[in-house]
């Protein structure tokens, strides 16, 4: 069995965010000639379900870079890696000492998801604060309101380049953790960083899913950082021409722009599907 991989933002989907008709069209072709396929990304299942819905992602799903593993079928999660106490307490007093505010990802008891902060500093992070709220469907409150048995997924923060890099520095000294950090929509003077417990990586997750659903071959295509773990392991990785250098680097070939459809084009042309 051959599986298809995807990242969402910058891959599959167009700088709108969106599944172009192009791209839909290419799925509904998968899914006739049997061929699998999922998707691994940063977003939440929340920011994700109602973009993948309907275009025939019945397998097991990939979020928050590996963080959780979310099964259709039985509506639950069938695996999560979620950061520890200790983590937890680093992450939070990195990211404050450079006076940023985290955004903590949880998930409680019943599946209920929710994003946590600590005080807003300014009318960016506000306004970041409105866009989860917006694109997670969640509820976005102040960590006051945290309860106790909320497990961590991982925590995310947005600001001047050399604090988020201050930051990603101290992560890097840190076994157990990873993070993903890059240049921020919002402005060329603000970066984001994504910090996860060090077994949540999209690699590790694609792992999970080749000996539960017996895969013998992977595809993949990414664009970004957090790519590459499953670029390593894959027997076939592929870059859209918007890629990252290094990640067009690391891919077996670099194929067309996310915004000209094409990693549906070039699945059109490898399984010899109808142009």
């Amino acid at each position: 069995m051959e599986l298809v991989v995807f990242d969402l933002d910058g891959t599959l989907l167009n700088s709108e965010s969106g599944i172009s008709a192009y791209t839909r069209d290419t799925l509904a072709m998968l899914t006739e000639r049997h061929i699998a396929y999922t998707v691994a990304t940063g977003r939440t299942l929340h920011a994700s379900r109602n973009i993948i819905d309907g275009h025939g992602f019945a397998l097991p799903q990939i979020y928050k870079n590996g963080a959780m593993i979310w099964c259709p079928k039985a509506t639950d999660y069938s695996h999560t890696s979620f950061l520890t106490q200790s983590e937890i307490q680093h992450v939070l007093e990195a990211v404050m000492a450079q006076d940023v505010t985290p955004f903590i990802f949880t998930l409680a008891p019943g599946n209920y998801h929710a994003i946590y902060h600590t005080p807003l500093r300014n009318d960016v992070e506000r306004r970041l604060s409105e866009t989860f709220a917006e694109r997670s469907e969640v509820d976005v409150l102040p960590v006051e309101r945290m309860p106790a048995d909320a497990d961590i997924t991982n925590i995310s923060a947005l600001g001047p380049p050399a604090r988020i890099q201050a930051i990603a520095n101290m992560v890097e000294a840190e076994a157990n953790l990873v993070a993903y950090s890059g240049d921020a929509l919002e402005g060329a003077a603000l970066s984001w960083i994504d910090i996860h417990h060090s077994d949540a990586s999209k690699g590790n997750a694609v792992e999970v899913l080749k000996r539960e659903l017996g895969i013998e071959r992977v595809l993949c295509f990414g664009d970004s950082d957090n790519d590459l773990s499953m670029f390593a392991l894959a027997d076939e990785c592929y870059a859209p021409d918007n890629a990252k250098p290094y990640v067009k680097a690391a891919a077996s070939a670099v194929i067309g722009h996310h915004n000209e459809d094409g990693i549906a084009r070039f699945l059109r042309e490898r399984f010899g599907l109808p142009a």
